[in-house]
């Protein structure tokens, strides 16, 4: 090895420690290992940007922009209530569900799917006594085997395919990968609905669990006449930074305040609601013209009746919360909105609240104004995935939902017949979206997720820093000594793994990009076809199903279906495998 080679290996390995250890966001990390390539000259500035530039990373951010202006307009999810409702049964009803979902996923964004489809079913299985960690995980699962059904599917399908016109190959039709993303999809969803089915917990979600130990959550205070600081504001009477404890609302007379702000007056007769560390409520009763009613019949479902709401919030990987406590974040101005608790691991973190460091994936419980959906159901930072009393779409006009879809369905169409190549038809697509007045630029703005595009653009320069500096060829010679006494299948089942293992513990769009540089430098020395090498990557790197983290819809699902770490991977190792030996078995087949 080289003295490049060395360097340009510790910094990977430095890279997926990094973002193992979720020591920043995924990006950012990825992003400053492109700049220590630049600066120590290994790539030239023109390398290092490239995949800012490419085509399937732009036809991503194009795709964000379509799918957002679908779910906009709330069609879909209209449709699939009314669609889930007409079965009796509850395996049919589900099934009944499911069996659209492939082909929504085949041709949209599948995290806005998800977003949009966990509180359904969610509200679905509550209405009819059935734990939501029977139906969850599967949500997941369908609209990642979904997604690689088509080239636009999944950000993965297009950055490989983008990567390969970038090497002067020939990329991607829009339904290559369908002989094997069809399969897959269909075995996957036979697994998911019987043996996957008696795998899957019997879970309360995280939002039911806080409901129903409301009492450990509730404590009440009466303002007596001899508080001290009557007619003052919350701040001054020293209530707004209380050790554990928060004050979410206070009720006076027939009116509810809430969030309260720290300007809020006190007077007599308030009850205050205190939620927290219920076990510091002493603190509380030592304060002079506060009285505890220990008989309030106040619960945490009681306070959908006022102005507020309880909202289920998860912890994006692209989050700006990460890495910072919930005070350090200044979430309760900046949201305006309250942390009632924290869910981690199928755990509720017993904390003070303001301490708790949050991570990807995490579940808030939060306390909010009847218009934070609307505001923030967009976020970079979280995704809304429930509510107790707000819808998750605010419906617009019906006949633009279904232009939207209509728009959509005509690009597919002059993909499919070759008039346009995805990137033009998608861009056709924003432009008449925006011209139209179907979304205003400043929506297609909200819904490009700019901290996705920066990961997948930066892990290009990673890549190009492999092929290089020699990395690749010299990782590909030694996995071709290691299968070839083997045959090409052992190989081809060799590449699978380590894809599927970059992606269930980095993020999908990185590991295409690292080992698609690694799969051309195979086929250029067995002097077979690229294109086989290429499908496997894309399918290996979207087919992660074993961890929470590997794959952003997974970390959706993961505290409103109350799961634990272990139920991935006792659910998705037999998916896993089932769907690495077909794909494996097809490549080998049709491409060798």
């Amino acid at each position: 090895m080289s003295v490049e080679m060395i360097f340009v290996f510790i910094m990977i390995v430095v890279m997926l420690a990094a973002l193992l250890f979720e020591v920043a966001r995924p990006d950012m990390i990825i992003f400053s290992v492109v700049v220590i390539f630049l600066i120590t000259g290994l790539l030239t500035p023109e390398e290092a940007l490239k995949g800012f530039s490419n085509q399937g990373m732009l036809t991503v951010a194009l795709l964000f922009i379509v799918a957002g202006a679908v779910q906009k307009h709330g069609i879909i999810d209209q449709i699939m209530k009314r669609w889930l409702n007409k079965s009796r049964s509850v395996r049919g009803s589900m099934l009944r569900f499911f069996l659209p979902l492939p082909l929504f996923s085949a041709f949209l964004n599948n995290t806005p799917i998800v977003v949009t489809f966990t509180p359904i079913i969610k509200k679905w299985c509550e209405d009819r006594g059935i734990a939501p960690s029977k139906f969850l995980i599967p949500l997941s699962y369908v609209t990642i085997l979904g997604g690689t059904i088509t080239l636009m599917g999944t950000s993965t399908n297009l950055v490989v395919h983008g990567m390969l016109l970038d090497n002067d190959l020939e990329g991607f039709t829009l339904f290559q990968l369908a002989i094997v993303g069809i399969s897959i999809t269909i075995i996957g969803f036979i697994y998911l609905f019987t043996v996957g089915y008696r795998l899957l917990p019997n879970h309360l979600g995280f939002r039911e669990q806080v409901i129903a130990d409301s009492r450990e959550y509730i404590a009440e205070m009466t303002v007596q006449p001899n508080f001290a600081f009557l007619n003052q504001s919350v701040q001054k009477a020293g209530l707004r930074d209380l050790k554990g404890l928060y004050l979410i609302e206070i009720i006076r007379g027939e009116e509810r305040i809430s969030p309260v702000r720290s300007t809020t007056i006190i007077q007599t007769g308030d009850r205050l609601i205190f939620t927290g560390l219920i076990s510091t409520i002493a603190d509380l009763q030592n304060i002079k013209g506060l009285s505890l009613e220990t008989g309030s019949d106040l619960e945490l479902e009681d306070l959908k009746n006022g102005s507020i709401q309880l909202v289920e919030a998860v912890v994006s990987h692209q989050s700006s919360l990460l890495a910072k406590t919930i005070k350090q974040s200044q979430f309760r101005s900046r949201f305006d909105a309250g942390v009632l608790a924290v869910h981690r691991n199928n755990e509720r973190i017993k904390s003070k609240i303001g301490d708790i460091i949050l991570r990807p994936g995490d579940t808030l419980l939060l306390l909010t104004g009847s218009d934070f959906i609307r505001k923030y159901q967009q976020s970079s930072d979280f995704y809304v995935v429930s509510s107790l009393d707000a819808p998750t779409n605010l419906h617009e006009n019906p006949k633009k939902g279904w232009l939207t879809i209509g728009l959509l369905v005509a690009m597919i169409l002059l993909v499919t017949l070759g008039v346009l190549s995805m990137f033009k038809a998608m861009a056709l697509a924003v432009f008449l979206l925006i011209v139209t007045k179907m979304i205003t630029p400043e929506e297609a703005k909200k819904y490009v997720q700019f901290n996705v595009l920066l990961l997948i653009a930066s892990a290009f320069g990673v890549g190009a820093a492999m092929t290089k500096s020699g990395l690749a060829e010299w990782l590909a010679k030694g996995l071709l000594t290691l299968g070839e006494p083997f045959g090409l299948f052992v190989i081809l089942l060799l590449v699978y793994l380590l894809t599927n293992i970059f992606t269930e513990l980095i993020t999908n769009s990185a590991a295409a990009v690292l080992m698609l540089p690694i799969g051309l430098e195979l086929a250029s020395s067995l002097a077979v076809s690229y294109m086989g090498f290429a499908v496997i990557i894309a399918i290996a790197a979207s087919a992660s199903f074993i961890t929470p983290i590997g794959y952003q819809t997974n970390l959706i699902v993961y505290g409103p279906g109350g799961y634990k770490f272990k139920d991935y991977i006792k659910v998705g190792t037999p998916l896993s495998l089932l769907v690495m030996v077909i794909t494996v078995t097809i490549v080998n087949f049709v491409w060798f």
